[in-house]
């Protein structure tokens, strides 16, 4: 387990991880200061659940962790957000 950590980034996310010594990873999402109002920032909120629903059976099950998500705007729907989350979580080991 890594004790420190870690940062990955694409283009529109950043992603954060640190073990948690938990038995299950939890997640949060996060917004850039200058993402708009409420209503864009909850629907991002709710399509990177769903991202993150879908690819939660194929996360890595030796390493739990935090998760945080730090979303820029300009990424709107779900395949793009998906593809995203895939990207990163692939990128930090996790997938």
């Amino acid at each position: 387990m890594f004790t420190k950590g870690r940062k990955v980034s694409c283009k529109g996310a950043a992603l954060f991880t640190l073990a948690n010594g938990l038995a299950l990873h939890r997640v949060a999402f996060c917004f850039a200061r200058k993402f708009g109002p409420a209503v864009r920032r909850n629907r991002a909120r709710r399509l990177g659940r769903e991202a993150y629903r879908a690819l939660r059976p194929r996360l890595t099950g030796a390493r739990r962790c935090d998760i945080v998500l730090l979303l820029y705007p300009g990424t709107d729907t779900l395949a793009d957000r998906a593809a995203q989350l895939e990207a990163l979580l692939g990128r930090a080991g996790l997938l």
